[in-house]
């Protein structure tokens, strides 16, 4: 499976953020997305997740060299800050998820198996959302994603927050995860995407530019990706 990405453009005004995203991804395999703060790795996110409109090009998926459109259901998204909804339980929110969701879910568990599966303790599934911390939250945004089973899952700056325990779980979940999908994990942390990721993916002047990870131990690796990113941060200044 392949998720390719042609010609995709976004400009806000004058502003052009995305120019020329020509791109194909693997299945099977966890790509860090690496980018300043600004560079408009949300904005692509969000037109691949279709809550914004492109300007141009397009996407679709390549299986057995048919290439098909992507539903809706198909792309899992994960923001950097969780969006739950607060006035419900951690086990009312899933019971609502996965009554609205039956007929796609292909085997549905008993509720306290998926709360064992993420590590959410039972003094917790019975709480608010509301009073869950930002860890438990990203849980349990994480959680939703990994039942609806999506062939792609967007990742947006999701452990940047959370402390070393939680951050190492959700690393451990995402590298189990990726044989049959594809993982595209947006970060601004060069030591984190080396060290979860398969591929590393540098969007910088609204292109995307794969970097060799052949020499992933030697310092040239990272001074080539500080560069760029400097380079960029002189030109928007």
């Amino acid at each position: 499976m392949e998720f390719i990405i042609s010609h995709l453009a976004k400009s806000f005004g004058s502003k052009e953020v995305l120019r020329d995203i020509d791109f194909s991804f693997e299945g099977g395999k966890i790509y860090g997305l690496l980018g300043r703060n600004g560079a408009g790795k949300t904005t692509l996110f969000n037109c691949l997740n279709r809550d914004l409109n492109a300007d141009s090009g397009s996407f679709w998926l390549a299986e057995s060299g048919q290439k098909r459109e992507i539903r809706a259901e198909e792309i899992g998204y994960v923001l950097s800050t969780p969006a739950v909804p607060e006035f419900l339980t951690g086990r009312e929110f899933l019971k609502f998820f996965l009554d609205i969701n039956e007929a796609s879910i292909s085997e549905i568990r008993p509720i306290d198996e998926y709360f064992d599966y993420m590590g959410i303790e039972p003094e917790d599934r019975d709480k608010l959302l509301k009073d869950y911390s930002h860890g438990m939250k990203n849980k349990m945004q994480m959680l939703v994603n990994i039942i609806a089973e999506p062939e792609i899952l967007l990742l947006d700056e999701p452990l940047t927050s959370l402390d070393v325990v939680v951050a190492e779980e959700m690393k451990q979940l995402l590298r189990s995860l990726k044989k049959e999908h594809v993982i595209i994990f947006s970060t601004h942390i060069m030591d984190l995407a080396l060290d979860l990721c398969d591929e590393i993916v540098l969007l910088s002047h609204g292109v995307l530019e794969r970097v060799d990870k052949t020499d992933l131990d030697q310092q040239s690796f990272k001074d080539k990706i500080i560069a760029a990113l400097r380079e960029e941060n002189r030109e928007q200044a």
